[in-house]
């Protein structure tokens, strides 16, 4: 896979070649352009229902296509983390939140169509209002409701996922 840096070989101001400034930069020695590389922001929820299941889907589409994933995905531009995984939350399984508890922070990588992209995935905690309107709808072939250590860790898409159960893990047992 490619890093996004790797495709900019000309300036998007002026058009001129440019030069690796960083690890994650580019410069433009004509115009003195600078443009940065960073992580794009990404939203999942740990969802649990009253008999404390929690809502895994499986991924209609790559990466990771058929493996476990939570609802969520990326933030749009003028929007909130929060507004955003509740908007994501309804595109893919048709459910309301309840209230939104920060949880963590994980840098994660997207690898899409031969290009790798730095995530930074925030997940929260929530619970749904109504359990019954769960549906599989975009970028979800199905869902279930599984027991935190039910979940087998091999069939997950992501390793910031992992990262994020693990610390749902922690919390919960903190608070038992």
């Amino acid at each position: 896979m490619t890093a996004p840096i790797e495709f900019f070989r000309c300036c998007p101001k002026c058009g001129q070649p440019v030069r690796r400034a960083a690890t994650n930069a580019i410069q433009c020695s004509a115009c003195g352009f600078s443009y940065y590389f960073n992580p794009v922001v990404a939203v999942g929820a740990l969802i649990t229902d009253s008999e404390s299941r929690m809502l895994w889907i499986r991924r209609a589409k790559e990466p990771g296509k058929g493996k476990l994933g939570l609802p969520g995905g990326f933030v749009d531009v003028g929007e909130t983390a929060e507004e955003a995984l509740r908007r994501e939350v309804r595109e893919e399984v048709n459910l309301e939140l309840g209230p939104l508890e920060f949880l963590c922070t994980c840098p994660n990588q997207y690898d899409y169509d031969g290009i790798t992209y730095p995530i930074l995935d925030i997940f929260y905690a929530a619970s749904p209002r109504a359990v019954e309107s769960a549906t599989a709808l975009d970028d979800v072939e199905s869902f279930c409701w599984l027991k935190p250590g039910e979940v087998p860790l091999d069939e997950i898409a992501f390793s910031s996922v992992k990262t994020a159960l693990g610390c749902w893990l922690r919390r919960a047992g903190s608070n038992a």
